[in-house]
């Protein structure tokens, strides 16, 4: 089989980018999970019979500590007012760093078994996929859950007994943007009412209710509705936290009537923080810092006399009068642990707060050493399972050169803790969790040169092996047969026998393998067609229809500017402002490229350098968006005049051939423009609806759906049509998406798409022009007297070096498309208000898809684009696509590289986001290909 062959090429690059897109969690981010460790129990001396856990979802500190302007009555307003006073006069507070990313299921799941999933289990979802590791529920003889139907069941469906943990949930249709967010807590304080309620004509219920060791579990996701709908700094998020004060506080009278016995442990935190733009998932400090307020049998009271741990965060609170503790997340598991007398779940990581219990120090010296010995628990696991899978293993060296070896040290904090020496035995088990937290570290990375050199090797064994095809393809005049195939397989079979070797001694799992034929492949094929690359690259320096090869100068300085304009691509995903430079210094491009044509074209060059500034303003503007309907519109009045004057401006040009618009698209033209300003009324009208709290009405929402479908679907009856003018298709075209960026956006998006719209058009008639000005001078140079047609496309050539910088542009406009309005400046920065047009409820794959289609329409566009000037360049189809192919992944490796794992979430967050969206992008080039002939189809030349 030729491995050369254009189909094969792209379904290997699409494979192999889907696959190598999944490494960085493979080396970064594996998992610490192991499973069959002892379990160790907290405490003998349970402080608490029962403990409720109150997780506001989305709720972020400074919110929840805070206060608000009140207008009416002229004055600030506590959030919290109840919890407050629990801080204040009863218990301990503190802010729990959460980690990324900061989504529902990973919060849940720190919080709840003390354990960080690694970060590709945020894939995994939420509705019915249960935990597979312990968690503090299961170890509860009884825990009865209220809330979300999204949270619940992966804990209940997780336990080791099903029916140990039950759940009252409200259905998915109460989870509705538009609608008063507070009646899903409403739901839960309601449900949970009637629990107690029952048990006064149920005596197995009360029994059940007086039980030891039980947990009751309040999700409130009322205020994380709130603040995607209305923003974290909005009213209703503000009432949605009073709401749930006072439904605390309510619920707490009942329990204290009920039991009466002040054996009642109550915890209350979130699962993440969220955004000023109404979003959460990276590790931006908003989204990582919650609320931890601990108060009941067990806390110990308000420090006063040794207030400290607060900072610049935490000084508008005016809580300064009492001791300020901050955890981890994780530890919050240890912390219910202890406050029931459980055992500690067996994959928990967290370590007990001391500082928020109220025992002796004795029993704070056993609750810690069982902590540490479950951690350590792990550790051996976890090590023998390296140890077996390694040739030559080599124990973490923190712990095999100490002086005192692991089991001394045990052994060391537990006669500590007999003899009475507990401050001992305390200091030796926080030595000892450090050292078994670092040890588990040591052995998640155990492997990572190995794998890290596999992928490099992938990534640039595919740079190589996609120019060989693009070289083969576009640019050698005849094909040259590959070279010792039979010794170069020979040699490929036996280096995969012995990596699959070493990975089957490792007991690697399959994903390891794949990491490890495609460098196989790669590099095989590339040493097979060697002398096509070689040949390929001689040709593609040299002048066309030249023996004399370009100057070194020239060369090197053609070399220097391409990997300075990766590289600047690279800082610019960091520091988007970046993007506004090289659009700033490409606006001259055509007066540097042929000054002379530039001046013959003043108007079009004009053009170029006023939409290449305007386009370079838009990376400037943050990406935190508030919803303008005034900015909507304005861009929708542009779409509209800018579409009819281009209706006007095709239907009175003169055309080739005598070619006029018929009737027909004259019509689907104007039903277009009206199908742009009926979206723009819709839009007026739901926008005002929603933001009077009245909701979507459901006419507005069908209206809105008819629009987005029908603006898709009446640009195909052109495709009968065949049109020599290509521009004709070009407004085919932004007519068809223009009502998306009126529906599905919030502010300046639709200026965005208006702008670059208009300055890719002015790239293609420039690109055609100076290719139009290059060919006549070199017919004439050639003696021929030049009588091609103006304006069409030449006869089918090879690629060439000037060509290089199409390629190029439309790499960095693919850049400009995903970053232009910055709603991928993070895994966290999308805006959910225009999904609410349409779709009100909550459903994460339906808004998702809604929002990832707005962002891939500017790529429509563009694609086509590169269609229509490959054709009319007369270059092989799909060529300069194939030649974006065979330079994007420098980027992606760039980022490989870029990926942390430690540090600030936040910058975690990004590189992962980074790597991802560079990876993407080259798989999206591919399908672009594809795409471009289906949008470029009937546009002859």
């Amino acid at each position: 089989m030729n491995r050369l062959g254009k189909g094969s090429v792209l379904f290997i690059g699409i494979l192999f980018h889907l696959i190598y897109l999944w490494s960085i969690f493979d080396i970064y981010f594996i998992t610490p999970l192991v499973h069959g460790m002892r379990h160790f129990v907290s405490t003998e001396e349970a402080p608490a019979k029962r403990l409720f856990l109150i997780v506001g979802d989305g709720l972020r500190a400074d919110k929840c500590l805070g206060t608000r302007y009140n207008a009416t009555t002229d004055a600030y307003e506590y959030a919290a007012p109840y919890l407050r006073s629990k801080i204040l006069d009863e218990g301990t507070f503190g802010v729990s760093h959460t980690r990324m990313p900061t989504e529902s299921r990973p919060g849940h799941v720190a919080i709840i078994a003390g354990f960080y999933e690694d970060v590709s289990a945020v894939t995994k979802g939420w509705k019915e996929n249960p935990v597979n590791f312990d968690s503090v529920f299961n170890q509860s003889r009884h825990t009865w859950s209220f809330g979300s139907p999204d949270i619940l069941p992966m804990f209940a469906l997780g336990a080791s007994d099903p029916e140990r943990v039950e759940t009252f949930m409200y259905g998915h249709e109460f989870e509705d943007f538009t609608k008063d967010t507070r009646d899903l807590d409403t739901f839960v304080f309601d449900h949970l009412e009637r629990l107690f309620a029952s048990a006064k004509t149920d005596p197995k219920i009360d029994a059940a209710l007086r039980q030891d060791k039980i947990v009751f579990f309040l999700h409130l996701l009322g205020i994380d509705t709130a603040g995607h709908a209305s923003r974290p700094y909005s009213l209703q998020y503000f009432q949605n936290i009073q709401h749930v004060d006072q439904g605390v506080q309510k619920l707490e009278k009942l329990v204290n009537e009920f039991y009466n016995d002040d054996k009642t442990a109550w915890v209350f935190t979130a699962d993440h923080g969220m955004s000023d733009w109404g979003s959460h998932g990276d590790g931006h400090p908003d989204n990582t810092r919650t609320p931890l307020i601990a108060w009941g049998a067990g806390i110990s009271k308000p420090d006063k006399e040794n207030p400290v741990g607060h900072d610049e965060f935490s000084e508008p609170w005016e809580l300064n009068s009492v001791k300020r503790v901050d955890v981890e997340q994780a530890d919050i598991a240890s912390l219910m642990t202890f406050l029931v007398g459980l055992q500690y779940p067996a994959n928990s990581v967290g370590r007990l707060p001391l500082e928020f219990l109220d025992a002796s120090v004795s029993v704070k010296s056993k609750a810690i050493v069982a902590n540490a010995k479950a951690i350590l628990e792990q550790y051996r696991i976890k090590e023998a399972q390296v140890e077996s899978s390694e040739l030559n293993f080599k124990p973490y060296p923190l712990i095999e050169n100490s002086t005192s070896s692991l089991d001394k040290l045990v052994d060391a904090a537990t006669s500590a803790d007999k003899t009475g020496d507990y401050d001992t035995a305390i200091g030796l088990s926080y030595e000892l969790m450090q050292l078994g937290l670092q040890g588990l570290r040591y052995l998640q990375t155990y492997n990572w040169l190995f794998l890290r050199t596999l992928v490099t090797l992938g990534f640039v064994g595919w740079i190589f092996y996609a120019l060989t095809s693009f070289l083969d393809f576009y640019i050698l005049p005849t094909k040259i047969e590959p070279s010792s195939g039979l010794f170069f397989s020979s040699l490929a079979a036996i280096v995969f026998s012995i990596v699959s070797g070493a990975l089957y001694l490792q007991h690697a799992p399959f994903m390891h393998y794949l990491y490890a034929i495609f460098p196989v492949i790669f590099w095989e094929t590339v040493l097979e067609y060697r002398t096509s690359l070689l040949e390929g690259l001689k040709i593609l320096v040299w002048k066309s229809g030249s023996k004399e090869p370009n100057t070194v100068g020239k060369l090197l300085v053609e070399i220097i500017a391409f990997f300075a304009l990766m590289e600047a691509i690279v800082v610019g995903y960091f520091h988007r402002e970046v993007f506004s430079v090289i659009y700033m210094m490409l606006s001259v491009w055509p007066l540097i490229q042929n000054y002379e044509l530039s001046k013959k074209n003043k108007a079009l060059v004009l053009t170029w350098i006023v939409t290449c500034f305007a386009m370079s303003s838009f990376t400037l503007l943050p990406v935190i968006k508030v919803e303008s309907i005034t900015q909507i519109l304005i861009a929708g009045v542009l779409m509209t005049v800018l579409g009819a004057a281009g209706t006007i401006y095709l239907s009175v040009r003169p055309k080739k051939d005598g070619q006029k618009l018929n009737n027909v698209t004259m019509v689907i033209f104007g039903i277009q423009l009206g199908l742009i300003v009926l979206s723009m009324f819709v839009t007026y009208s739901t926008v005002d609806s929603l933001q009077e709290g009245k909701g979507l009405p459901f006419g507005n929402q069908i209206v809105g759906w008819t629009v987005l479908m029908g603006s898709i679907v009446v640009p195909f009856m052109h495709m009968k049509y065949r049109y020599h003018d290509y521009k004709t298709r070009l407004l085919i075209l932004f007519l068809a998406f223009a009502p998306t960026f009126i529906l599905l956006t919030i502010s300046y998006e639709g200026l965005f798409y208006v702008t670059f719209f208009v300055n890719l058009v002015c790239w293609v008639d420039l690109e055609l022009k100076v290719y139009e000005d290059r060919r006549t001078i070199a017919a004439a140079a050639a003696g021929k007297n030049g009588t091609e047609k103006k304006g069409g496309a030449a006869a089918e050539r090879r690629l060439e070096l000037a060509d290089v910088r199409i390629a190029l542009f439309f790499f960095f406009l693919t850049q400009i498309a995903f970053f232009g309005t910055g709603n991928v400046a993070s895994i966290s920065s999308f805006s959910l208000d225009s999904v609410y047009r349409l779709l009100p409820v909550f459903d994460p794959f339906s808004m998702g898809a809604l929002l990832i289609f707005k962002i891939l329409v500017p790529f429509a566009v563009i694609s086509a684009d590169l269609g229509l000037l490959t054709q009319r360049l007369g270059v092989k189809p799909s060529s300069l696509f194939t030649m974006v192919l065979s330079i994007s992944d420098i980027l992606t490796l760039n980022f490989f590289y870029l990926v942390r794992d430690e540090g600030s979430w936040l910058d975690i967050g990004m590189s992962i986001s980074h790597f991802c969206i560079a990876s993407l992008l080259c798989v999206f080039v591919i399908a672009l290909e594809y795409f471009s002939e289906t949008l470029v189809s009937g546009v002859t030349v």
